[in-house]
């Protein structure tokens, strides 16, 4: 039983890379994204609990020096963050912050490259990345208005996501929200969401 979030989990990175595939085709090759361009990698952002999964695992399967200097970025850039909002040494997890806590903390620390993030401007566990990191650079769209598009992209996209796309971006939404409430039947884990920095540290807090 134990297993069964993992597999939900790797099920879901699977979704969510066919689908940021597909919407990336059906925008006529109007996003940025690709090899090397690291303009998302930039910053803490919240993560799940599958998320730190997902990474755990990734950091398993790289050299000792690798897993040790990801480690360490992870760790000094909690420091900061931690003296800064004393919040989060009492608890990782965002669950109970509002949104503009978690805006503030994020813009004040906007200039923190993710401790994975290679010095070739790749991503050292890529495979096992973060489902945010997987979907990110497809703007969203809200009462017809076009949000969140790449900062290095300077056009709003003409071609915009069709319904079926919409809807299945919002079906694997609930399929995570499943997910994670099964995660913590299991798990036992007392919150949903963390700053990525976290979820390259293998420790948990109350």
């Amino acid at each position: 039983m134990a297993a069964l979030p993992d597999l939900l989990s790797s099920s879901l990175a699977q979704k969510t890379d066919a689908w940021f595939a597909r919407a990336q085709a059906s925008l006529l090759g109007q996003l940025p994204c690709g090899a090397g361009c690291s303009q998302c990698c930039i910053g803490p952002f919240p993560i799940t609990v599958l998320d730190v999964d997902r990474l755990r695992r990734g950091l398993r399967s790289l050299s000792d020096e690798q897993r040790e200097r990801i480690e360490r970025v992870a760790q000094s850039q909690i420091v900061t963050m931690e003296a800064a909002y004393p919040l989060l040494a009492q608890s990782r997890y965002l669950d109970q912050w509002h949104d503009a806590e978690i805006d503030r903390l994020v813009t004040e620390f906007h200039q923190q490259p993710c401790p994975a993030l290679g010095t070739q401007g790749l991503c050292e566990v890529y495979a096992h990345r973060p489902l945010a990191c997987r979907s990110m650079g497809v703007p969203t769209e809200q009462d017809g208005i076009t949000h969140g598009g790449c900062e290095i992209q300077t056009f709003v996209p003409i071609v915009r996501l069709s319904i079926e796309l919409r809807a299945e971006e919002d079906e694997l939404a609930r399929q995570e929200a499943e997910a994670l409430t099964l995660h913590k039947s299991v798990v036992g884990a007392k919150g949903e969401e963390l700053l990525s920095p976290y979820g390259f540290l293998g420790f948990d807090r109350p």
